[in-house]
């Protein structure tokens, strides 16, 4: 066996890394083309909306509807821990097809560049172009954007590291100029990739599964602060925390099963700390895992989970409230 091709390290199931330096991802590198799914009635197209980085974009919209109506428009942010998936991957594909006909929107896919072959911050700035591109001429004389799309309903919605991102663009549209030009109507954090150095919750009764998301999160990010860096943790010292968060509401949605359920909770609990301006709601789907939504979308309790985001994008009150339903908990 050649001595370089020996492994240095394996984060399962996301990659493998030799000691050469090269790596295997070990799931999301499968590709699903756009096009018209016979099922949810939903077409998508790829477009490049980054030329000098390569990142492009893959835009849904329901075929079903009004040629003249206009729809809420969300740009989507997939999760993968920084480091698998992409829009082609056919588990996002099919989830966001089902996503998109349940909620009735135009939705942007974006991909974003992936740890290791792109350090971080590198999917941050491409999360950052991408709604500098939203706002710009050319995204909003696009033909499926300009005929379909209501440039002043717009949401950010993400899951796991998606969510994530969402988070740091609306923290950061709170001080920049561009937040002049995008108003967010609101933000869908799907199970958030929120992590931090001293364990809480179930974190503290789950030690392996804590030291697995430190190890992961070490390796996506480089540096001194580990899981305390502000990327992972905005409640650290130093960190923005959510103080004017640049939205109108934000829905917070966690799986009672998932490592990282509590961090969700304590995002949750730190906005309506806050005093806004965005109104928080907060939603836990009893007996499931991280992103099992993506896993399985035709499931009852993903159907469930499109329909809160559904309701969430359309309705329009802006008011926190408590929910629960079949299988869901709100608070």
């Amino acid at each position: 066996m050649d001595p370089s091709k020996e492994i240095s390290l394996e984060i399962f199931p996301y990659i493998r890394v030799y000691k050469d330096g090269t790596f295997d991802r070990l799931a999301g590198f499968e590709i699903a083309p756009p096009g018209l799914d016979p099922d949810t009635r939903v077409e998508s197209k790829d477009v490049l909306i980054l030329p000098d980085n390569g990142v492009s974009a893959r835009i849904y919209r329901p075929s079903t509807v009004s040629a003249t109506t206009k729809l809420p428009l969300v740009i989507y942010f997939h999760g993968g821990a920084f480091i698998i998936s992409s829009i082609a991957d056919p588990k996002y594909h099919f989830c966001l097809n089902a996503l998109v006909a349940e909620c009735n929107v135009v939705l942007v896919s974006i991909d974003y560049r992936r740890v290791p072959d792109h350090p971080l911050p590198a999917a941050y700035d491409d999360s950052w172009a991408a709604l500098q591109w939203i706002a710009s001429e050319e995204a909003q004389s696009e033909p499926w954007l300009r005929e379909r799309a209501d440039f002043d309903r717009l949401f950010l919605v993400g899951d796991s590291g998606g969510a994530n991102m969402s988070h740091h663009l609306a923290m950061r549209l709170r001080d920049d100029v561009l937040g002049e030009r995008v108003k967010l109507s609101g933000i869908g954090m799907i199970q958030p990739y929120f992590w931090g150095e001293k364990p809480i919750g179930v974190e503290v009764v789950d030690p392996g599964r804590k030291a697995w998301v430190d190890r992961t999160w070490r390796f996506v990010c480089v540096s001194d602060k580990g899981c305390d860096d502000p990327l992972i943790n905005p409640f650290a010292d130093g960190a923005p925390g959510v103080d004017g968060l640049a939205c109108k509401k934000v829905l917070v949605i966690v799986s009672e099963k998932d490592i990282l359920r509590d961090r969700g909770r304590l995002y949750y609990e730190k906005l309506v700390e806050s005093g806004g301006p965005a109104a928080a709601e907060f939603v836990e789907i009893e007996g499931v895992d991280h992103v099992f939504h993506i896993y399985d979308p035709s499931c009852e309790k993903a159907k469930m989970l499109f329909k809160r985001v559904a309701s969430f994008i359309n309705n329009s009150d802006g008011e926190g409230h408590e929910r629960e339903t079949d299988g869901v908990k709100g608070a």
